[in-house]
């Protein structure tokens, strides 16, 4: 188990520096996702046809991978939207609610049942990052389209780590991450021209940073994740990428001179024990 876990943690360290990226504003929301997904697509595409590890074992498993695709290329249009709109701080948290979403979801249709250990590290957890992003971000929280697609980003990864972990039972990782990104490019690409965003026209930073999302953020940080997702608990993954708050405040304290308090450090450190504790096989209360 050490393999998936150390896969998990790089590939926090990854997405860490996703929202950061967004809330440059270089490229609009939609479009953004788009190239995320396209430019992952054009890399591994060729690798795993020209590798031959391409394996399809069923129809069923192929339209339930293209419906991940779906599912998660909507997820992070929403979440860039939401990012751009309000603050990385608010949607970040807000998205990070889908540890609840996730655990939900395998109650009520996966065999694997949380247990209460899960419950327990997800309510910690949730507790650290709140002291992390602050009280006040609460009471600035504005019920707008932003708050809304921050909400719904949380339940669409959910939905996404649901379904992912039966497919993963049949799929190798290669084969699954191909069919979800050709499926996630395909259909954000139509959204963006039905919504009239623009394909081109950015500058050298606009799109040196759309790369490092393709490349970082969802090729190298997607394939780790879905390894993990394959040997590990669908509800551990999820509440283990809360982590990526900490990394995501540390990053914006050194490019955008966010300044990190007390508060703060004391959330991140409630935040990682929340995570030790869901890691914990033995009940705990």
């Amino acid at each position: 188990m050490n393999k998936p876990r150390v896969a998990l943690v790089v590939a926090i360290l990854c997405i860490s520096i996703f929202p950061i990226l967004v809330k440059l504003k270089l490229t609009p929301g939609v479009i953004s996702a788009f190239y995320r997904m396209l430019i992952a697509s054009i890399v591994i595409l060729p690798y795993v046809l020209i590798t031959k590890q391409y394996q399809i074992k069923s129809k069923a498993a192929w339209a339930l991978s293209a419906l991940c695709g779906l599912v998660f290329g909507l997820d992070v249009a929403v979440w860039n939207i939401a990012i751009q709109e309000s603050t990385a701080t608010q949607a970040s948290l807000l998205t990070n609610l889908s540890p609840v979403w996730v655990g939900i979801g395998a109650f009520l249709f996966l065999k694997d049942k949380p247990k209460r250990n899960f419950w327990l590290g997800t309510l910690v957890a949730l507790f650290g990052m709140v002291l992390l992003v602050g009280f006040q971000i609460f009471m600035d929280f504005d019920f707008d389209r932003a708050f809304c697609f921050g909400v719904l980003s949380g339940m669409l990864y959910a939905v996404y780590m649901l379904v992912s972990k039966r497919v993963l039972r049949t799929l190798n990782v290669p084969t699954f991450m191909t069919i979800s990104l050709v499926s996630a490019s395909i259909s954000l690409g139509v959204i963006s021209w039905s919504i009239g965003e623009p394909f081109s026209g950015f500058s050298t930073s606009g799109w040196l940073v759309l790369c490092v999302q393709g490349m970082v953020c969802q090729l190298l940080a997607w394939l780790l994740i879905s390894y993990a997702t394959k040997h590990m608990r669908a509800t551990r993954v999820s509440v283990s990428l809360l982590g990526q708050g900490i990394l995501a405040s540390i990053f914006a304290w050194c490019f955008l001179d966010e300044a990190i308090s007390f508060q703060m450090v004391v959330g991140g450190l409630i935040l990682l024990l929340g995570i030790r504790i869901t890691f914990f096989e033995k009940p705990l209360v």
